[in-house]
């Protein structure tokens, strides 16, 4: 079980940290995608820091169960506040990959919790 919920927890990782990392590049697909929800620019910094964040708390959670708790259960709030903004500016398309992050997240947090 501890074997799924690294590789899970590693997924959920890599995705975060490549949009953390489009975010601070301001890559213009996620500009276009986070910008047209109505996202000021000036909070991509901020996003992106939740993200690396959420990244290093998972892996770190490989070995302190409690950080890696935490880190799922930010991702899983970060991902709730994405599908949120996502419905709230009828953007019910984008709502697959913040979706995508939210299985993932919950999943990420359940194998954690199940395997303290």
């Amino acid at each position: 079980m501890f074997l799924a919920c690294v590789l899970v927890s590693s997924a959920v990782a890599g995705m975060v940290t490549l949009s953390g990392i489009m975010k601070l590049a301001r890559s213009p697909q996620m500009v276009e995608l986070i910008g047209g929800l109505g996202v000021p620019l000036s909070w991509f910094p901020w996003l992106a820091t939740a993200e690396f964040a959420g990244a290093v708390g998972l892996v770190v959670g490989f070995f302190v169960a409690p950080i890696g708790i935490a880190a799922g259960v930010g991702l899983v709030l970060y991902a709730a506040g994405a599908i949120t903004t996502h419905v709230r500016a009828g953007d019910l398309a984008g709502v697959k990959g913040a979706a995508l992050l939210l299985v993932l997240s919950v999943a990420a947090l359940c194998l954690r919790l199940v395997t303290i």
